[in-house]
């Protein structure tokens, strides 16, 4: 396995890699949802490689990036366990030098549930993974369902920019109780792990509700919001049930559906979705 910090380096270590290349994007601090998608890459590809960057530019004025959990030395041993070929972990000087006043912006999908919560959000992610992908050139990049929004949104960009790869979207990783796999829920208290759970139960509601032949989308909603209300540790962004190619809410349910919330258990934020189908 071949550590690289420099762009440079890493588009040198890239002409030596057999094609198919698969890429993991990642903002470090791996778990198995992260290693999932290792191992499908893995899988399928004779030469992977994996970033990881905590990339500055989506997160806000008042998010968490300092406090954004870290362990490099953890990560590279798992990656080396999962037989990756190039792990790629730039310092943020190195994809933002001075003068850097370049960025790609997706507009319509981007506006919605994490981008109206998130102004700039998006903007830091496309950027970033334009980035990625001008340096790496892969052929295929894994994404996690768990970030829903996300890979609707990267996969707008590789198609309207007519970007030469493949954009694979895997299932969510849950803990054996059902809270979805994720770095930030290192920072939940034992009472606030408990409240996470709230995620998805609302979640399963809206399936079960799908599943015995409710469509009525605003009911749904209506039914997850109540559920949440009841633990007092639960702040709502926002609870949604949309079409999951343009996000626009639903007033009746069609399959597919993208049901899907944002909530805050203390001061930890915590996404989580399912797909009805």
């Amino acid at each position: 396995m071949k550590v690289v910090t420099t762009i440079a380096d890493m588009q040198e270590a890239r002409q030596r890699l057999t094609a198919p290349v698969g890429l993991v994007p990642t903002m470090g601090y791996l778990h198995e949802g992260h290693l999932s998608l290792v191992s499908q890459a893995r899988a399928e590809n004779p030469s992977l490689v994996v970033t990881i960057f905590v990339n500055p530019t989506q997160f806000g004025p008042r998010e968490d990036f300092k406090a954004y959990p870290r362990d490099t030395e953890h990560d590279l041993a798992l990656l080396e366990k999962e037989k990756t070929d190039i792990v790629f972990i730039p310092p943020a000087k190195e994809m933002y030098p001075p003068g850097f006043d370049s960025w790609v912006e997706i507009a319509g999908v981007t506006e919605r549930l994490e981008g109206a919560c998130r102004p700039g959000h998006f903007r830091g992610v496309t950027t970033v993974c334009a980035k990625l992908f001008n340096i790496i050139q892969p052929d295929i990049a894994y994404f996690g369902q768990k970030d829903a929004q996300q890979a609707i949104v990267i996969k707008k960009m590789v198609a309207d920019l007519n970007m030469n790869l493949k954009v694979v979207t895997l299932p969510t990783v849950r803990e054996p109780d059902g809270l979805a796999m994720s770095s930030r829920n290192t920072y939940l208290n034992p009472e606030e792990r408990k409240a996470a759970l709230v995620l998805y139960q609302a979640l399963t509601l809206a399936q079960k509700l799908w599943a015995a032949g409710d469509t009525d989308a605003d009911k749904i909603r209506r039914e997850m919001l109540a559920l949440i209300k009841r633990e007092p540790r639960a702040k709502i962004d926002y609870v949604s049930l949309a079409d999951p190619e343009t996000l626009e809410e639903l007033g009746r349910v069609k399959t597919p559906a993208l049901a899907s919330l944002a909530v805050k258990i203390g001061t930890t934020r915590l996404i989580d979705n399912v797909v009805l189908e």
